[in-house]
């Protein structure tokens, strides 16, 4: 009896073991299983920076089922939060090489999804004025779009400005400027519905287009045209003149043949008399510069032909006879 009440125990603990061994190995798995899961959502989900890098004023950022959230430098945002900017100025980070530069009275929604082989970013603006500079080309599965209301703007490689308005006849207005590089517009109707290709154009560096919104249609203004630079308040001519010359001096198109892209302007022109400044003139690009009334001395010339337009600093001796 007790030898096979011992062999019964014995029978007993092994299959107890056995049991524990087999728990274990299952818990380990899962926990694999799970940590692995972990690390990589977190890759995936980390990549996509967006952020407050640079905070003038006061904005606040609106996100679900949290709400308000007064905005602050280096606050990191969310995919789908929307961003009011109610006074100052701010400059939102995307990834390591997009910057939106906003706007005072802009209101804006950002969406951002994707890794680094297929990024798909999106700006949904419905009020107020953003500057875009994406520093590197797109890769080929990657987008960029900035919407409004009545259009859509898609690009690779820029540095463009989307401004959205209400006229004083009470029509809504979107005006892209283009700086650098190409941006792709296209129409949207009221119905949500974009127009067909034939709707589109592509505006290229130097150039803009005006969408607007009546009671009866959406289409453009005036087709492409140069961008009226007088129009743009100042602050977005000095960012412009920074960013040019801070980026490379290929464009920003990355395309290797691109041409360098051109200063918007206006320039400077300096009169200059035996290396001494006589006097300066500010003309607008493309513009001719005014032969000064007034000459140093009584016979001589100023050494240029004021029939050329402006597209740069220009510097202008006297030439004494």
């Amino acid at each position: 009896m007790e030898k096979e009440r011992d062999s019964v125990l014995e029978n007993g603990t092994g299959k107890k073991k056995l049991i524990i061994i087999i728990s274990m190995a299952v818990i380990l798995v899962i926990a694999i299983a799970v940590l692995l899961f972990l690390l990589l959502g977190k890759k995936n989900e980390s990549y996509r920076i967006i952020k407050v890098y640079e905070m003038n004023g006061e904005a606040t950022v609106y996100r679900a089922e949290i709400g308000e959230i007064s905005a602050y430098d280096n606050m990191v945002l969310q995919s789908g939060d929307k961003v009011v900017l109610n006074s100052g100025r701010m400059t939102l980070q995307l990834d390591e090489d997009k910057y939106v530069y906003v706007e005072e009275g802009s209101e804006l929604i950002i969406e951002a999804e994707g890794d680094a082989a297929n990024s798909k970013t999106t700006i949904l603006l419905t009020q107020g004025a953003i500057t875009n500079e994406i520093q590197n080309k797109l890769s080929s599965e990657s987008t960029y779009e900035v919407n409004t209301p009545n259009s859509t703007m898609s690009v690779r490689g820029t540095i463009f400005r989307v401004s959205v308005y209400e006229g004083e006849d009470g029509v809504f207005y979107t005006k892209v400027c283009v700086f650098d590089g190409a941006v792709e517009t296209n129409l949207i109707y009221a119905d949500g519905t974009p127009a067909d290709n034939s709707k589109q154009l592509d505006v290229d560096h130097g150039n803009q287009v005006v969408i607007f919104e009546d009671d009866i249609t959406t289409d453009y203004l005036n087709g492409i045209e140069e961008i009226d630079y007088e129009d743009l308040p100042e602050e977005v001519k000095d960012l412009v003149d920074t960013l040019f010359e801070e980026m490379p001096t290929m464009s920003q198109t990355g395309s290797q043949d691109a041409p360098v892209a051109e200063k918007p302007g206006p320039f400077t022109v300096t009169f200059l008399y035996h290396g001494s400044v006589f006097g300066t003139q500010t003309v607008e690009k493309n513009t001719c510069a005014t032969e000064p009334a007034l000459m140093p001395e009584a016979s001589g010339h100023w050494d240029f032909d004021f029939s050329k337009a402006i597209t740069d600093d220009v510097e202008i001796n006297w030439v004494s006879e």
